[in-house]
């Protein structure tokens, strides 16, 4: 209905008030396959697995992100550590929400991950993201006497 033209010799807005251009869009190419490795590993955490393209983009959440995730949403107290079929199952039963959040800080480029395509997600970019962790099915055994710490 109405057009929008530019005339020229008009600045623009950021131009006009002494601000720098802004920075041109990171490469939005999106994610797919998304994979959680419950394969044996040496890492401490969750490892997922996506594509970019033709390449394969590895995302690592630690056990103590997760652990302090799982406990903002239970509220439990005592802070009992996951174990790694635990958090494995969490992955699995979380995968769209974790797409997600590997996705956002993928797309962000190396200047957000300084081992780009590795993408290492901390509680920060969780809680950023606002996403919800569902608990649903998770099992915690009672833990041994050994492991209570004694007064």
């Amino acid at each position: 209905m109405y057009g929008i033209t530019a005339r020229p010799g008009l600045l623009s807005v950021t131009e006009s008030i002494g601000l720098p251009p802004r920075p041109k869009a990171v490469n939005m190419t999106s994610l797919v396959q998304f994979s959680i490795d419950d394969g044996p590993h040496n890492m401490d955490g969750l490892r997922l697995y996506a594509q970019d393209g033709a390449g394969q983009v590895e995302a690592f959440i630690g056990r103590k992100v997760l652990d302090v995730w799982a406990e903002s949403v239970e509220h439990r107290g005592g802070r009992q550590s996951l174990f790694r079929d635990q958090y494995n199952a969490l992955g699995k039963l979380n995968l769209a929400t974790l797409q997600r959040i590997v996705s956002a800080k993928y797309q962000r480029g190396a200047a957000s991950n300084r081992q780009h395509p590795f993408v290492e997600i901390l509680f920060s970019d969780i809680t950023e993201s606002g996403e919800d962790l569902n608990l649903a099915g998770l099992v915690r055994e009672p833990l041994p006497p050994s492991f209570h710490r004694l007064a």
